[in-house]
């Protein structure tokens, strides 16, 4: 049975982390706007080009780039993107198992699978879990730079064009709304122009210096963009979740300090119950 005085020190431990979740739950809350922010500014250049991508490539039928290419699927690979850092409740966890999912029903088929992971946890995960990691980028930061991706991005690219891998999937949580974040596997390469994009206009562009050369620059920075996207989009993710996660952390606290503070309080009771009829039993016995 905990006396008060332990009881004393528990409550005052779980106090100063309620302050320490607290604070973290506001410090993640200014952060999610800022990433929703940058988020929201990334989106119209990624819709733009993909509408171009479809126009130039509907206007040329004859040339197709090889990452529109389909072909016979024999290894696939994975751009996982995770945070640096945990305290941000299921979101990685619950991504990693999607992912792992995915490459388990094509195993299955035997399809074998590459690994680019953005982000420590996936590094942590994989490097305890098993997987071909080819390529992997960390320490992202709050703004995410292209520079800092664009190593990962090409060893997978090259990797298609060279025929390693038939297929490129992105794994990333996509940002729904503050209480909910989607683990999504999707494909990356080879990409449909005409996916959801419908075409507004039958005119045509004047190309300079030609519209074979300008898919292939348009293709490889649409997926370049695409990723770059995911992890912004995963930002905000990050701090959405982590504000939830403090924001629980901080109720529960409190819950403990209401339930140890009762405890105590009845300890205390007791304690004067006794020592009253200990002083009654004693005046009696006189």
């Amino acid at each position: 049975m905990p006396n008060t005085k332990a009881l004393r020190t528990q409550i005052g431990s779980i106090s100063n982390t309620q302050k320490i979740t607290s604070a973290m739950e506001k410090v993640a809350a200014s952060r999610m706007r800022g990433a929703q922010n940058m988020m929201a500014r990334g989106r119209p250049y990624s819709d733009h080009i993909r509408q171009v991508i479809g126009h130039v490539a509907n206007a040329s039928p004859e040339y197709r780039h090889a990452f529109m290419q389909e072909r016979e699927v024999k290894r696939v690979g994975y751009i996982v993107v995770t945070t640096d850092r945990g305290m941000c409740g299921g979101l990685n966890n619950n991504l990693l198992r999607a992912t792992v999912r995915h490459i388990a029903e094509l195993s299955e088929q035997g399809i074998e699978a590459d690994l680019c992971v953005i982000g420590n946890k996936a590094t942590q995960f994989f490097r305890s879990f098993g997987g071909n990691v080819v390529a992997a980028s960390s320490h992202t930061s709050e703004t995410p730079v292209m520079a800092d991706l664009i190593g990962s991005i090409k060893v997978m690219l090259d990797a298609f064009e060279e025929g390693a891998v038939d297929k490129i999937y992105l794994a990333n949580n996509v940002f729904v709304s503050t209480m909910n974040q989607d683990p999504t596997v999707r494909q990356l390469v080879p990409l449909d122009p005409m996916e959801d994009v419908e075409l507004s206009h039958h005119w045509d562009y004047i190309y300079e210096p030609d519209a074979r050369q300008l898919v292939e620059g348009l293709v490889t920075r649409f997926i370049e963009a695409q990723v770059y996207q995911a992890v912004v989009e995963n930002v905000a993710c990050e701090h959405a979740a982590r504000m939830i996660a403090m924001k629980s952390a901080t109720d529960n606290a409190g819950d403990m300090i209401e339930e140890l503070s009762l405890v105590m309080n009845k300890l205390r009771q007791a304690g004067i119950t006794q020592e009253l009829a200990e002083i009654v039993s004693g005046a009696a016995a006189v």
